[in-house]
Parts: structure tokens; sequence; C-alpha cells
């Protein structure tokens, strides 16, 4: 099966990847396949300024050439670099759609952290501390876990004041948590590829989407949504990774491997929150002079949003307490670093 995947990914791809592939040959240039748009500000703020400092960190020993186009979908992105595809991915998560990064859910629920450099932060010293990320991204070296800044919810049909307001809207979601907290307020949910959402959106396919502020900007979304609702905390979150193939981490250097983890880990999470903090503060400028109504969630709406999060988390919890973890403790030193009270 795990053969059958990787020839499946292989046929998709494109020669200018297949160029990469074949470069990568030698040890000391690993290649990475980014899926978002080259200016996106994740690729232009993250990727490519850690993928220096991988450089200078190691005196050139390694370096790391980012492909001009994604080897596959989005979705696939951790089994590329898991299977040697390629030597290093980035994703979502929530792109994968089976139990494999259960514990990883702590970094998308409502309510965690109003910013991204905070929940980064939290999401590093958490998960890939005491929930063992590390174990659950079996295949790869985990380099990097971050979140963006607070989900919001987008939508050009009408403004949520109360919780009846959700029922029939058709909401692009990135899967995971907040799919499943949509469905549960009447919402059609559908699943795309952030690069999809323009053109399903401007078409009347989808009558709103669930982003950060910034997405409003990066994906020029701004003439096709009229209504912007805030939660404390976001309405959801989306959790990152960055991974290496373990056979390719296991073929650096000692050195190489110690100068590649101080550029990674915590300092990687601090890199992307600001990254996405930065982003959404030019977004909301962006946004500012646009006939777009940002509000904050009224009570109703809060109150039911509280109501059904509690229920998600509690049966996460007990999920994750199966496999020897306590997911409540967890989530409860999350929202105690980022200063969120729920």
């Amino acid at each position: 099966m795990k053969n059958l995947k990787c020839l499946s990914i292989l046929a998709g791809l494109t020669a200018s990847a297949l160029t990469g592939l074949v470069a990568s040959a030698n040890a000391d240039e690993l290649v990475l396949s980014s899926w978002l748009p080259p200016k996106h500000p994740i690729v232009t703020g993250v990727i490519q300024p850690w993928a220096d400092q991988v450089a200078e960190a190691t005196e050139g020993r390694v370096t790391v050439r980012i492909l001009p186009k994604p080897v596959a979908s989005p979705p696939e992105h951790f089994d590329l670099a898991a299977e040697g595809i390629v030597d290093i991915t980035y994703g979502l998560h929530s792109f994968t759609r089976d139990d494999r990064f259960l514990r990883s859910r702590i970094g998308q629920f409502s309510f965690i952290a109003d910013t991204a450099t905070e929940g980064s932060k939290a999401y590093w010293d958490i998960y890939a501390g005491n929930l063992d990320a590390q174990a659950e991204h079996q295949g790869t070296k985990l380099l990097g876990l971050w979140i963006h800044g607070p989900g919001m919810f987008h939508n050009n049909q009408r403004k949520i004041e109360t919780p009846e307001d959700f029922s029939g809207l058709k909401i692009r979601t990135p899967g995971g948590y907040i799919a499943n907290l949509a469905q549960e307020l009447d919402i059609t949910t559908q699943f795309m590829g952030p690069g999809e959402v323009y053109e399903k959106l401007s078409r009347g396919v989808i009558d709103g989407v669930t982003f950060p502020m910034e997405a409003l900007q990066a994906f020029k979304l701004t003439d096709y949504v009229t209504s912007s609702m805030k939660v404390p905390g976001g309405i959801y979150n989306t959790s990152w990774f960055m991974v290496m193939n373990e056979d390719i981490w296991d073929g650096l250097s000692a050195e190489d491997q110690a100068a590649i983890e101080k550029v990674s880990g915590s300092a990687l999470a601090e890199l992307a929150g600001g990254a996405w903090d930065g982003a959404d503060t030019r977004g909301a400028a962006y946004i500012a002079d646009k006939d777009i109504e940002v509000y904050e969630a009224p009570a109703p709406v809060l109150a039911k949003l509280k109501e059904l999060a509690a229920k998600h988390e509690a049966e996460w919890n007990e999920a994750v307490q199966k496999t020897g973890f306590d997911g409540a403790a967890a989530l409860a030193d999350f929202r105690a670093q980022t200063g969120i009270s729920n």
C-alpha cells in the first residue's frame, strides 16, 4: 500500500519537481516542497528565512532549496517527507484525514490564543513536550510546529448575530476540528486547498470561509466577503508542522543536526508566529477601507461556541487519555501560557 501511494504521488510530479528530486542527491542540498503561493507570508517570512538560517547555522554544509512548484497536493505533503519523495515539507495536521495526529488537535481548538506568536510558542512547548509530538510524526524528524492567528468567520450572506444565523451557509473549512464544529452549527462544509477559495467564493459555490485576518488580503477575497466575525482566542486555529525525512536527518552529522535544531523548534515557532501576526496586522489595515463589517462575536453566539467547544474538548481528552496522555491538563497549560480563559 505504501509503495502504491508513492507511485501515485510520483505520477503527478511536474518536470521541475523531478529536476529538484534528482538534484537532492547532493548530500548537502535538501529539497523542500512548498504548496503555498511563493509570495504568501509563510513562504517569505518563515520558510525562506528558516532555509537561510539553516545554511548559516551549518556554515553552508547544509542548504535547503525550495521548489518553485509543489510536488503534490497540500494533504499529501506529510507523506512526501515520511516516504522520502522529498526531503522536507510543511503542512496542516487537519489536512490528514486519519487519526495519526490525534494529540496535535490541541492546536486547533477555539479560545486558545489571541496572537500567533503566543499560541505557536505554547504549541511547541506543550505538544512537542508533554504530548510527545515526535511520536505522532513517524518516519520524519519533527522540526517545527506553529499555529496561525485567531481564526475568524467570514461570509457574504449575513452578519452572524445568533447561532441560528449559521444555518445553511456553505463554508470552506480546513478540515479537522473546525469542520466538525461548523457541521454542528448546521453549516455545509467544503474542503479545498486555500488556493481554490477565490474561484469558489467568486462563483458562489461557497458563501464564506474560516480563515485568519491575513487571508482576506493574501488570497484576494475582499470583493466577495461582507462580514467578518472575530472570536477571542479564535473560533478555531490551525496546527502546522515542518518535517524532514527521518533517513535524511539520520544521515546528517551530529554537528549539523545540532545546528539545525538550534534554528528550529521553539525558534521556528516564534519565527512563524511573528510572521502570522505581522500578516494579520497588514491584513486588518488592508481591509479597513473595504466594505466589510468586522465585529466581535455577539454573546449568544459566543455562548453556543463555548458549549460546542467544551464538548469537543472532552471527547478529544477521552481519546487522548487512551494513548496515555492527559489532554485536559495539557489544554489548561496551553491556555495558561497564552492567557486565555474559557
